[in-house]
């Protein structure tokens, strides 16, 4: 499965792509790929299988005044809902960092966390003379009322706050770059790993929605025998509380067709096989994220069950349904992972 990937993957980015154009809070402008044009097939299918929400990617990055480590986790969430936990260095740009995360990551709860760490050839530092020169009069006075020896004073007035700090306290244009290239490279590491739990949740939703199909199927059997058992019961119980006085027969006719109506249960069959391969179209639709929509589907084939489960009165359909709703609560438990 991890070949098949790395298949894909070497497919996809030698393939001509559109661009998708985020402005950045400096005024540059960074590019994402948003849609690939000329698919081969074999990536049409890789596109309408489900993405997970959980993941995890890591990237170690390198310019010549920083070194530093980029994770980021991904659970799943109604929303795209992100954390931020970055070096000093790059708080100007945390804005930057969002829109690079959400660009590609779309929806989840994820953490982002950037450690970067200054090479010792890039610690420039200045001092404040000016202060320094104040702090050392005062030093000076302050030994001289108390007849304190004066020594060591250049090493104690270097220590004092404010005299020496760093040059810039902030990434420069250039080592932002590759900090956000590094960050794009640790989404999709990301991504790869939400494609591979994706295929296990396709698989798992895919059974549960044609074991439901099938469930359904099974009812038409049991259905044929029902109404003529519900119409001789209702009979029997007519005569059973008619005292033996006569009934009239049409109106028994017109009654008894009145309650079995209300006990149809042909529309609710038809909706839910009907919805079964709506759910089936959507999973094979090219997309990356269709989790919402799936899941209001759920949520209209479960009324359906249900209503077929109100209607039914009979044992084996209520067997049966009971089976449906164990196989739409296991889709409905994978599904809430579903990017």
């Amino acid at each position: 499965m991890n070949k098949a990937f790395q298949k894909i993957d070497a497919q996809a980015t030698s393939l001509r792509i559109k661009e998708k154009v985020i402005p950045r809070r400096d005024g540059l402008k960074y590019l994402f790929p948003s849609i690939l044009v000329g698919m081969p097939t074999f990536i049409k299918i890789f596109l309408s299988m489900l993405l997970s929400m959980t993941g995890f990617g890591r990237q170690e990055f390198q310019t010549p005044n920083y070194s530093g480590v980029i994770e980021i986790r991904s659970l799943n969430g109604k929303q795209f809902e992100i954390n931020t936990k970055l070096s000093p260095l790059l708080k100007p740009y945390e804005i930057d960092v969002r829109n690079l995360v959400q660009a590609q990551l779309i929806r989840g709860s994820v953490d982002v966390n950037i450690l970067i760490k200054q090479h010792g050839n890039a610690r420039a530092m200045t001092v404040n003379t000016e202060l320094a020169k104040h702090y050392y009069q005062a030093m000076m006075q302050i030994a001289d009322e108390l007849q304190l020896e004066k020594k060591d004073i250049l090493s104690t007035l270097m220590r004092m706050p404010e005299i020496v700090s760093a040059s810039s306290d902030v990434l420069d244009v250039a080592d932002w770059e590759e900090v956000g290239m590094a960050v794009q490279q640790a989404c999709e590491a990301l991504m790869a790993q939400r494609r591979q739990e994706g295929v296990m949740l396709t698989k798992h939703i895919r059974h549960n929605i044609e074991t439901i199909a099938r469930l359904a199927n099974e009812v038409d059997p049991l259905e044929k025998s029902r109404i003529p058992r519900l119409r001789d019961k209702l009979l029997q119980a007519v005569q059973e509380h008619s005292n033996g006085l006569p009934a009239d027969a049409n109106r028994l006719e017109q009654e008894i067709i009145f309650y079995v109506e209300k006990l149809d249960i042909n529309e609710e069959r038809n909706r839910l096989r009907h919805h079964c391969l709506y759910f089936n179209e959507l999973m094979a639709e090219e997309g990356l994220h269709k989790g919402k929509k799936l899941g209001f589907l759920l949520q209209e084939i479960g009324r359906e069950i249900n209503t077929l489960g109100s209607k039914a009165n009979d044992v084996g359909i209520q067997k049966l349904v009971v089976a449906m709703k164990d196989e739409l609560e296991q889709a409905k438990e994978q599904l809430l992972n579903a990017l």
